[in-house]
């Protein structure tokens, strides 16, 4: 089939990578978001798709929006036979989701109906989901609500950050959405409607998400950090100056809540339960570094706490 793929961030470039080695499909055109300012530099940046795409001349169509009339015009000309999407970052009007027979296909990382929106894996790590997955269905009107091709499942290790678990599910998504495609095109594969029961909705993750709530309970505190690690990253503050703070671990013994306790073995924090002990941090300017580097860099005064 012609395929225009639609995609943004590192975890679509495994799909687009499949189509674009496949013998059976043609990727007649990329559709990706304009470029961003992005990286330490703040330079201006292709989109990850939008640069592979790019290595193998492929025409990259970048829209404000997808339904500026240019661009509804563009892909009219180009009559795509389906739309493969993962991770776009826009809604797709009406008036666009008509044009392609098949229709657009999107992978989204979760077992819908579980997990509808935009942060499906960091809500799955948060909530301490056991399994996880990825699902193919047809995009309609509704937020994530369109009837589902097909899925995979995938188990949540308890040391599983955001980053860790989509990269599989990048991987393994890509050649669900693959073998969806195919099976679209032959006529042997059928979506189904989604279940009424069992919906739940993830919304975008942002900085303040990061914040470290320390009057919760440990577990919940360690599955935040993990949660949106490693954008937008886990934060805290100590002495007003803000700290972004890897994954934690758990440890069976209590300290006051708040309170920093610095040791040989570590550096430690009390939470609403147990304490943590903090792995990696990073003071503002500077590389992420062991913890007990910076806490003895640092000179905390005694009684410090974290905020």
């Amino acid at each position: 089939m012609r395929l225009l793929f639609a995609g943004t961030p590192e975890p679509a470039v495994p799909s687009l990578r499949r189509f674009i080695e496949s013998d059976r499909h043609e990727v007649i055109a990329v559709l990706t978001r304009p470029d961003a300012v992005a990286g330490r530099g703040r330079k201006v940046m292709r989109s990850p798709v939008g640069q592979l795409a790019d290595e193998h001349g492929i025409p990259v169509l970048t829209p404000r929006r997808p339904a500026d009339p240019e661009f509804v015009a563009e892909l009219t000309e180009l009559a795509p036979d389906c739309c493969p999407v993962v991770a776009y970052g826009a809604l797709l009007p009406q008036s666009v989701l008509d044009i392609p027979r098949f229709g657009w296909i999107n992978l989204h990382f979760s077992l819908l109906p579980a997990w509808r929106g935009a942060a499906p894996v960091q809500a799955a790590i948060d909530a301490g989901d056991e399994i996880t997955g990825a699902s193919t269905f047809r995009i309609e009107k509704g937020l994530d609500t369109g009837p589902v091709f097909g899925v995979v499942t995938e188990k949540i290790a308890l040391t599983d950050t955001a980053g860790t678990l989509l990269a599989r599910l990048a991987e393994t998504g890509a050649r669900l959405l693959e073998t969806t495609i195919d099976g679209v095109e032959d006529g042997t594969l059928q979506a189904i409607p989604q279940a009424t029961d069992g919906v739940t909705y993830a919304p975008k993750v942002d900085t303040e998400d990061g914040h470290i709530r320390w009057d919760q309970p440990a577990l919940a505190i360690g599955r935040r950090v993990r949660a949106v690690t490693p954008a937008p990253g886990a934060w805290t503050e100590v002495g007003g100056v803000r700290l972004k703070v890897g994954p934690v671990e758990l440890v069976e013994e209590e300290l006051p809540m708040r309170a920093i306790e610095v040791r040989k073995s570590g550096v430690f924090v009390g939470t609403a339960t147990t304490a943590v002990r903090l792995d990696q941090v990073q003071p503002p300017g500077k590389r992420m570094m062991n913890a007990l580097d910076w806490a003895r860099g640092a000179r905390l005064e005694p009684g410090a706490v974290v905020e």
